[in-house]
């Protein structure tokens, strides 16, 4: 529906402007042209110097440079905690023979 209406609308200025510039002689035409020609021109470079000439001014906030952090060592820590290759094992091999030992009445 949208799209309906907006090629409509695209439809009826095209009319108005065909209808324009059919009731213009020519070189009336060469004139308009002309014209808006230079006033494009003229609006093309006023906003391109000015850009140029304001660029790097203090209007806008500055940018700030932060360097980069080092790691802490807590992050290494971590990391080998969730490693799944442990190089160390945590079993406690006195405790089960003691724990034999009791059992079997010794």
């Amino acid at each position: 529906m949208a799209r309906k209406k907006i090629k409509a609308f695209g439809e009826w200025l095209e009319y108005r402007l065909r209808r324009l510039c059919g009731e213009i002689t020519p070189d009336k035409r060469i004139i308009v042209i002309l014209t808006m020609f230079l006033l494009f021109t003229g609006l093309s470079l006023y906003f391109t110097i000015s850009s140029i000439y304001r660029f790097g001014r203090g209007e806008g906030e500055r940018l700030q440079i932060r360097h980069i952090e080092n790691l802490e060592l807590e992050l290494r820590q971590k990391q080998s905690e969730l490693d799944s290759v442990k190089h160390f094992n945590m079993y406690n091999y006195e405790y089960e023979r003691e724990s034999e030992s009791e059992h079997r009445g010794e």
